[in-house]
């Protein structure tokens, strides 16, 4: 008996890969031109996992901290200890310490439901269009280990070297692309701790690490080959030029959304931070609300008020003038199009330029 052995693709399909990604390459074309030419097609509408390399060559100039970029509030939670291996971190009250010491099955998942602000992994993330990553930093308490790990509540799984290096092989993959890494809320690090985790930083993203300067635009950022801005909580940021300092982030610490507009609307009347700032529209909830919602979660309480929210986003600007934006973050950032809303308001200064 004779066996046909296929070794790859025949012809076939070879022909129909190559036209299948030349229509594709077409269709993205026509649509870029559409963008550049003033039409009705949004920026939102353009590949989220590279929406920077494809924005239209009227922005490449324009500096970074005058362009909406969307970012992730505490980004790396969907990774929290599930398995009860965890403490509740020490910046929670000693009430709910004690309570999970000696009442762990019953208040665990109460803290899960309202710890946890994003599902997807930081990769998706990336893939979905976050720019801005908020990164809470912890040495988890009576470890031996220098390991570190981000923290919401409970400390997560994965250690910040872990996740550090999965961003480093997604900008690999993706060179167009800009990343700002704001470190704060650091706990439990000593001296030594911060410097391990400033060399592991380095080592892993080497010469994509962007020095502090005065103006980065696209432009300049892709001529030099760098792509990570990494932002540091600390005064030991000053004495290197390679960490920039703690980018402002506005928080309006409310559970409607309403509230939180009215609170950021009456911030903006001061005008926006010189470089680059965050404005959140991250809802907190207290334990009044949690306690009269016992049946929800924090994603109920986001998903419900995104309409609102987004609609408030719609309307903002991004530049230097009083009352702009920068970076705008949220919780569960793959939810109701928040990436392509954020992108989507660089229309505006296209129509500045034009």
């Amino acid at each position: 008996m004779v066996r046909l052995v296929r070794s790859g693709p025949s012809i076939l399909h070879v022909c129909c890969w190559n036209s299948a990604c030349a229509r594709a390459s077409s269709q993205l074309e026509l649509r870029m031109s559409r963008v550049c030419g003033g039409s009705e097609l949004s920026l939102g509408e353009l590949p989220m996992d590279r929406w920077m390399g494809h924005l239209p060559g009227a922005l490449w100039d324009v500096p970074l901290d005058q362009v909406a970029i969307p970012g992730s509030h505490n980004a790396i939670t969907y990774c929290l200890d599930m398995n009860d291996r965890s403490p509740v971190d020490l910046t929670q009250p000693d009430m709910l310490q004690k309570l999970d010491k000696y009442m762990k099955p019953l208040i665990r998942p109460f803290v899960y439901k309202w710890a946890i602000t994003q599902e997807c992994t930081i990769k998706q993330q990336l893939d979905c269009g976050v720019r801005y990553c908020d990164l809470r930093i912890a040495h988890r308490p009576n470890d031996s280990s220098t390991d570190l790990f981000f923290y919401h509540g409970v400390y997560t799984t994965l250690t910040v070297e872990t996740v550090l290096l999965e961003i480093r092989e997604w900008l690999d993959a993706h060179p167009k692309e800009v990343v700002i890494l704001s470190f704060s809320h650091f706990l439990g690090l000593s001296q030594e701790l911060h410097m391990r985790l400033i060399t592991t930083i380095r080592n892993i993203f080497t010469s994509k690490l962007c020095p502090k300067t005065e103006v980065l635009t696209l432009r300049n950022l892709w001529a030099s080959g760098r792509s990570v801005i990494v932002s540091y909580e600390h005064n030991i940021a000053s004495c290197h030029g390679d960490l920039w300092p703690h980018i402002p982030y506005w928080w309006a610490n409310k559970c409607k959304a309403e509230a939180l507009i009215e609170a950021f609307e009456h911030r903006k009347k001061y005008g926006r931070p010189g470089g680059f700032f965050v404005t959140g529209i991250n809802l907190t909830e207290d334990l009044k609300y949690i306690c009269t919602h016992p049946t929800e979660s924090l994603k109920d309480l986001v998903v419900s008020t995104y309409p609102t929210l987004l609609s408030w986003v719609k309307e903002q600007t991004p530049g230097s003038t009083v009352g702009s934006l920068n970076i705008i973050a949220g919780d569960f950032v793959t939810e109701s199009r928040f990436v392509p809303t954020v992108v989507t308001l660089n229309e505006k200064l296209l129509k500045w330029s034009s």
